[in-house]
């Protein structure tokens, strides 16, 4: 029996990290329990005036999510934590950008996700050719706050 997993990411900034995870994979920001969000309405300021009015304290940003709104990839979740990453990731997500492309037509492909990711905050670490036949090439980026991530 399979089972459902979420995604969880250390983070100095829960809510910035989670924009631009949810910019990379087209995923949304879940608003709070119960409520419906207007297309135009932050789903954070939602949450806000949702954990206020609850009598508590929305101390800044202390968690963030992203969701698949087709509801078929996995959640992602960012908590705040005060220390700094220090080393490579031991895991990290392959952004599957030309699954079905080949050569320099993928390459192209991968290159103009790169630049819109390094425009939302990303970075830009190393590219790798294609080395037929074991790899088609790919690029390895980082998330603001220094999460690698391969485009692929």
């Amino acid at each position: 029996m399979s089972r459902p997993f979420q995604v969880t990411f250390d983070t100095h900034d829960p809510i910035a990290v989670s924009r631009f995870w949810a910019e990379v994979l087209g995923y949304i920001i879940p608003g709070p329990p119960g409520v419906e969000l207007t297309p135009d309405e932050d789903p954070y300021d939602a949450w806000e005036t949702f954990i206020t009015g609850l009598g508590m304290d929305f101390a800044g940003s202390i968690a963030g999510a992203a969701e698949d709104p087709d509801g078929t990839g996995p959640r992602l979740y960012f908590q705040k934590v005060p220390e700094d990453k220090t080393v490579k990731n031991r895991v990290h997500l392959d952004v599957r950008v030309a699954p079905d492309l080949d050569g320099d037509e993928r390459m192209a492909a991968l290159e103009a996700e790169s630049r819109r990711l390094e425009e939302l905050g990303g970075r830009r670490l190393r590219r790798f050719d294609p080395a037929p036949p074991l790899d088609r090439g790919h690029i390895v980026m980082a998330d603001p706050e220094g999460n690698e991530f391969c485009l692929d």
